[in-house]
């Protein structure tokens, strides 16, 4: 048995090729909605080998072969050296043939006794975003096209794992900025309080992703924590680029729409809107005015002001997803609140144009353009797992586990978040509707 699937990609056959053998291609080709992470990429094509860690402790080795390797046309990598190569047999066959100009054809030939049915959503959406990819970093060196080296905050997060490997996949160097003893040549230690420094030196921009989660109970040291992993580091991060990084070109920090305050009403809030109050409310906006040293000596700035992130892997969609799926899901509520949600993928392009568009600064609230209420969520939701969604979480239920200001601020938040500036700039969104983004993030195109 076998399986072969196709599509055309808008892009030359030499850049795809290349694409597929630079950090972080097997990270940005892997399925969300699959139990699979990325152990080892494979250092080369042509005989290098990649590690996937399965359920229960397996592991899936794909080792490339040489005698396939034939660039650009083709290269295969077949299942080895693992409990699972014993049961089941797998040779994988990437080609790719000139289907014009700026246009290639994908072909994934896949030799195994897995039925199609187990295979096609998965190759399905490597293709997607093969497709999305390529088209994004396309539009990026239209604005900025020399590769830049990128430093990167939280770069093991769940935004920043999946951003990194659209920034390596297009070509840029990343230094990932840790907070322990740097493991190889692309990290260095970052004492957020008390950067050293020669932190920044040869980077052309920052990306400054980290910061401790806001779930949870607000509790007074719960607060602190928030407050504190995002102010003084922002603030001495953004100080050290304006007085000893030279060459910095953008300065990126990652902001919230909490801004904007937890209940809006109807009320339509672009980036001109005024904030909101509360505690994220405060937080936001001192943590968006410590950029401003950076700003004060002349980089590009820019915070983005991030919706709710749409993925399996983290965050809201991936506590819901096992309720929903097992028919447990429903509106919150009364279901009326607006949910300004983003798909990740969305989510990384409009990271990977503020670093690269010398156009775009201040703050970008980085929603999707479709904000939707929290029962058509529900609905949607219910619909793309084929489930129903009739059991509705009642309004007292988010108060017992979060207390009164956390479910307030977080789960009865109501926010209609538009786009504004991105819409102005005519920005191209993957998946600009919930149901589009859903699908595509489970599979379900």
């Amino acid at each position: 048995m076998g399986f072969t699937y196709s599509t055309v990609v808008n892009e030359e056959l030499s850049e795809v090729f290349a694409w597929h053998g630079r950090p972080g291609a097997i990270t940005r080709l892997t399925p969300p909605w699959q139990p699979v992470r990325v152990l080892q990429e494979a250092r080369s094509l042509w005989d290098g080998q990649a590690v996937l860690g399965l359920p229960g402790g397996l592991r899936w080795v794909a080792g490339h072969q040489p005698d396939s390797y034939d660039p650009p046309n083709m290269f295969a990598d077949v299942l080895e050296s693992s409990p699972l190569a014993a049961v089941l047999s797998w040779r994988h066959r990437h080609q790719f043939a000139s289907a014009g100009e700026r246009a290639t054809l994908v072909t994934d030939v896949v030799d195994t006794p897995l039925p199609e049915r187990m295979l096609r959503s998965m190759f399905v959406y490597r293709h997607r975003q093969l497709a999305d990819d390529l088209a994004a970093q396309a539009r990026a060196r239209v604005w900025g096209p020399d590769p830049l080296t990128i430093a990167v905050t939280g770069s093991g997060g769940l935004i920043g794992t999946a951003l990194t490997a659209l920034l390596t996949t297009g070509g840029h160097r990343v230094i990932r900025l840790v907070r322990r003893a740097p493991a190889n040549e692309g990290e260095r230690q970052w004492r957020p309080e008390e950067p050293g420094p020669m932190l920044l030196s040869g980077v052309d921009a920052v990306i400054h992703l980290a910061g401790a989660s806001i779930g949870g109970r607000f509790t007074p040291d719960r607060k602190r924590e928030i407050r504190q992993s995002r102010i003084t580091p922002t603030r001495r991060l953004a100080e050290l680029a304006a007085t000893a990084a030279p060459g910095l070109q953008a300065f990126v920090t990652a902001s919230a729409i909490g801004l904007y305050g937890p209940d809006r009403g109807d009320e339509v809030l672009t980036e001109a809107s005024p904030r909101g109050e509360g505690f994220l409310a405060d937080v936001v906006a001192d943590w968006e005015e410590a950029s401003t040293p950076a700003a004060a000596a002349g980089i590009r700035t820019v915070q983005v002001r991030t919706g709710i992130v749409q993925s399996p892997r983290g965050g809201m969609l991936r506590l819901l997803s096992p309720l929903f799926a097992a028919g447990l899901g429903g509106r919150l509520g009364s279901g009326k609140q607006w949910l300004a949600w983003i798909g990740l993928d969305d989510l990384l392009d409009i990271y990977l144009r503020a670093v690269t568009d010398a156009d775009l600064s201040g703050p970008v609230n980085a929603v999707a353009p479709e904000p939707v209420r929290n029962i058509d969520y529900t609905r949607t939701l219910a619909s793309v797992l084929h489930r129903p969604a009739l059991v509705p979480v009642p309004a007292f239920g988010p108060r017992l586990l979060l207390g009164a200001e956390g479910a307030a601020e977080l789960a009865q938040a109501s926010q209609y978040v538009r786009p504004e500036r991105l819409i102005q700039a005519g920005h191209s969104f993957r998946q600009p509707s919930l149901e589009q983004a859903l699908r595509h993030l489970f599979g379900r195109e």
